[in-house]
């Protein structure tokens, strides 16, 4: 089996991970994976943003928490991780328009060659609700973060050294057919 194949069989969601920042290299990989995902006509319509200031983080997740409540189950281990599940590094993809097949396929880049080199990854839609229009916190990250005023949140990414090792959770195979 080749590296690619090896890396999407082996990829799964991590939601702890190690204090210990990527390194430069794997940050400049990662940024490579993003220039190199394809998009519709190549319009290229994604602002990716890597996010390794943890205070910055930490305002971040205050604000999500005060908007969707301390107690609200918003995402998975909400009751022990913030939204951002302590990694080191987040990756927040704002495109114009509805280009949400675009910023799916610069994620999966994203996740695809961080297991590649031994980074964990979690996909995160649940921050979205931050960015949703007219919410005064949201437009302040985007702000912070150089985003264009009328872009709207894709997705977002968790990336660090796994601390964690889960189980693969089974996949349902009979939601797939060829048809010839």
């Amino acid at each position: 089996m080749n590296d690619t194949l090896n890396s999407i069989f082996k990829r799964q969601t991590i939601r702890s991970y190690k204090a210990e920042q990527i390194t430069e290299e794997e940050l400049e990989n990662l940024k490579m994976a993003v220039l190199k995902a394809p998009s519709g006509r190549n319009f290229q319509p994604c602002h990716v943003r890597f996010i390794q200031n943890k205070q910055m983080l930490d305002e971040m997740n205050r604000d999500f928490k005060e908007l969707v409540g301390y107690d609200t189950p918003a995402y998975t281990r909400w009751d022990v991780n913030p939204v951002y599940h302590n990694a080191p590094t987040f990756v927040a993809i704002f495109a114009e328009g509805d280009s949400y097949m675009d910023g799916g396929i610069m994620c999966e880049n994203i996740c695809i060659a961080a297991e590649g080199m031994g980074l964990g990854t979690c996909i995160i839609g649940s921050i979205g609700a931050l960015f949703e229009q007219g919410n005064a916190a949201g437009n302040k990250w985007k702000r912070t973060w150089n985003i264009p005023e009328d872009y709207k949140f894709m997705i977002a990414i968790a990336v660090g050294y796994p601390d964690e090792k889960p189980e693969q959770k089974p996949r349902f195979e009979d939601r797939i057919e060829v048809i010839r």
